[in-house]
């Protein structure tokens, strides 16, 4: 057991277990606990509230209000119980300790298990926890505190008061094809360009698609869309194979370019360029030194300059000729 979980009450971590998975059954399984177990511990604190904190129906169970306010309180303690082991740990040095990181799909394709790479080669005996979720989803576990950083792409600024950007920069789509595209030669790409070449779009849950199909009804542009996906190492392979045309971030593509025969040209256009990259984290005034480190380090690479993601071999020698 976690050194952070024995600093909380065992009702309290049943009690979450049972709001994550939606019945008592499977928390009970992720405890390794009889069923049993955890119904007296919900049924406890019932008790001792005078509240019912879940609606019992057919398919799980879903939180009453009394549960949810109980939740948010449930998870914070959970985070500031981590946070203390963490401070503890870190008296030590940076020797032991763990991040738990959110992100949407793009940065975990590639750009992330590199980073951590490099990380964990500097901090040995640390270990770092990925969980890769839509968007709003990666928002949502950082205002709960169910992981220490988020980072994900946006378009939005409305901020939230129990969240803060700790670092955003600027991430325009690009247009990613193979090499040998008729469109590949070119400095940029505009949507009217990209009409009549069959195009392979992410999922309409990903802030780049919205982006697109708002810029395609704002010029009046209508491109023929031959494959939708919400897995990103589909639809790079879909273009490798059928010569179609997918949009993606730089970052989410540049270190897979040149081996698989791709590149990324930008796309000219007001919309598209209004997405950024933000790593958000809770506003704690003070958060375990590991994660400062990593969020430093993270915040470092996003900084660092990668080309302009076009300059594959392929490309290079047809330059030259």
């Amino acid at each position: 057991m976690a050194l952070s979980h024995r600093l909380q009450s065992t009702a309290l971590r049943y009690f979450l277990e049972v709001v994550h998975s939606g019945s008592i059954s499977e928390a009970a399984a992720r405890v390794n606990v009889a069923g049993s177990a955890v119904s007296r511990q919900i049924a406890g604190l019932e008790e001792a509230l005078g509240l019912t904190l879940f609606e019992r129906r057919p398919r799980g169970m879903t939180l009453s209000p009394a549960g949810e306010l109980l939740a948010e309180h449930a998870r914070k303690s959970g985070a500031d119980a981590e946070r203390i082991v963490a401070s503890m740990q870190a008296l030590q040095g940076l020797g032991s300790g763990h991040v738990r990181i959110a992100s949407s799909e793009g940065f975990a394709l590639q750009f992330l298990p590199t980073l951590i790479d490099a990380f964990l080669a500097r901090h040995r005996g640390v270990s770092v926890h990925l969980g890769v979720a839509a968007p709003a989803e990666v928002t949502q576990r950082v205002r709960q505190a169910a992981c220490d950083i988020g980072i994900v792409f946006s378009y939005s600024r409305v901020g939230y008061t129990d969240v803060k950007v700790a670092h955003r920069q600027p991430a325009p789509g690009m247009a990613v094809m193979r090499d040998t595209h008729p469109l590949a030669r070119l400095a940029h790409v505009t949507l009217a360009q990209l009409q009549g070449h069959p195009m392979a779009l992410p999922g309409t849950d990903t802030t780049l698609r919205q982006l697109f199909d708002i810029a395609c009804i704002k010029q009046r542009v209508s491109v023929d869309t031959v494959f939708t996906s919400n897995y990103v190492g589909a639809l790079l392979r879909f273009v490798r194979l059928r010569d179609a045309i997918t949009l993606a971030s730089e970052i989410s593509v540049h270190g897979l370019l040149a081996e698989e025969g791709l590149c990324a040209v930008p796309i000219r256009d007001r919309t598209l360029s209004g997405r950024d990259i933000e790593v958000q984290m809770r506003p704690e005034r003070s958060h375990p030194e590991l994660v400062r480190v990593f969020r430093d380090f993270l915040i470092a690479q996003l900084a660092a300059p990668r080309g302009s993601g076009r300059a594959t071999a392929a490309r290079s020698k047809a330059a030259k000729g």
